[in-house]
C-alpha cells in the first residue's frame, strides 16, 4: 500500500500528524517527556531526530506502523517494524487462530480484511451471504468494499443502503486521513462511484451506521416492509436473503500493539444477528 508522501523531510512530516492530530507542539513535549523548543527545532530540521525519538513521537501521535516505517527512512534509519506475508511460515500460529475463531463463529458470518479491504479469510456465514454476488467481484483479491457497494454485489440486497453505504464511506475518509494510502483514496473513489441500484432510492443520503462499525462489511428502507431501522444500541444491517430479511449489528477486532506492518492491518469483523429471526434462519441453514 502506497503512502502518499507529503514532504521529504522527516521534521515537516512529523508536523503534518502533529497538526492532524491537533496536537500542539508543547502538548506532544509533555507527551514525549521532552520539550517544546525540542520539537519545534525537529519540525523545523534545525535538529535532527533519533531513531528513539521518532518512535516516541510516532507512538503518542498514533501513526500507523507502515508509516512509522516511512519516517524512519525518510530520517536516515532502517525500518523497525516487519512486513511478512500473511502466507510465510512465521505467521502459521496467526492463521490457525484466525481460522479457529472464524469457524467457531459459524453460523454466524465473520471475515478478515487486509488494510486494503481486501478479504484474506472468511466463514461459511460469509459464503452464504454472497450467494448470487457476479462472478467477476468473486475473483480474487475479493474486496470487501466492491463485495458490499457494487451493484452487482451485495447493495441491491441491503434494505438500509443509504444508512450503511454512508457509513462505510465515511470510514474509508477516516482510514484514508490516517493512513494517507493513495490507492486507499482510489479505491474510495471508485466505490463512492457506483451507481443506484436500477429502481432504488437507497444510494446517498446521511446517516450513520451507529457502532456496527463495519470494516469493509460485506453485508432506502421500503415503505411498511422489513424490520425496523434501528435498535437501542445500534443501527443494524438489514439484508435479503433466501427470501427473508436477516438483521446484524458487527463489531471488528484488531491485534493488541503489533510489530509487523501486515498483522498491524488486519481487521477481524464478526457479525452478531440483531434478533431472534435472523439466528434461527442462519442455524437452520447448519443444521
Amino acid at each position: 500500500m502506497t503512502t502518499v508522501a507529503l514532504d521529504t523531510g522527516v521534521g515537516p512530516l512529523l508536523r503534518s500528524w502533529r497538526e492532524q492530530r491537533r496536537i500542539s507542539q508543547l502538548e506532544l513535549a509533555l507527551r514525549a517527556d521532552s520539550s517544546a523548543r525540542h520539537i519545534s527545532f525537529i519540525e523545523t530540521g534545525r535538529s535532527r531526530p533519533s531513531e528513539d525519538m521518532i518512535l516516541r513521537l510516532a507512538e503518542h501521535l498514533d501513526i500507523p506502523v507502515r508509516e512509522r516505517n516511512a519516517l524512519l527512512v525518510v530520517a536516515g534509519y532502517a525500518p523497525r517494524y516487519a512486513q511478512t506475508a500473511l502466507d510465510d511460515p512465521a505467521l502459521g500460529a496467526l492463521r490457525e487462530g484466525m481460522e479457529r475463531l472464524l469457524q467457531g463463529y459459524d453460523p454466524y458470518p465473520a471475515l478478515v480484511v487486509d488494510g486494503m479491504y481486501n478479504v484474506v479469510a472468511a466463514n461459511r456465514g460469509i459464503a452464504m451471504l454472497l450467494e448470487g454476488v457476479a462472478g467477476h467481484l468473486l475473483a480474487p483479491p475479493l474486496n470487501a468494499m466492491r463485495l458490499t457497494l457494487h451493484p452487482e454485489g451485495l447493495a441491491p440486497r441491503i434494505r438500509n443502503l443509504r444508512e450503511w453505504r454512508a457509513d462505510l464511506l465515511a470510514q474509508m475518509e477516516r482510514q484514508i486521513a490516517l493512513a494517507r494510502s493513495a490507492e486507499l483514496r482510489e479505491l474510495y473513489e471508485e466505490v463512492a462511484g457506483y451507481p443506484a441500484p436500477v429502481g432504488s432510492d437507497r444510494a446517498e443520503g446521511a446517516g450513520t451506521a451507529g457502532s456496527s462499525g463495519g470494516a469493509g462489511s460485506l453485508v432506502g428502507e421500503n415503505a411498511g416492509a422489513g424490520p425496523a431501522s434501528s435498535l437501542p444500541f445500534a443501527l443494524p444491517l438489514h439484508i435479503e436473503h433466501g427470501g427473508q430479511v436477516l438483521s446484524f449489528v458487527s463489531s471488528i477486532a484488531t491485534f493488541n500493539t503489533p510489530m509487523d506492518v501486515t498483522v498491524a492491518e488486519l481487521a477481524i469483523e464478526t457479525f452478531l444477528p440483531a434478533d431472534r429471526a435472523t439466528a434461527d434462519h442462519l442455524r437452520s441453514l447448519t443444521s
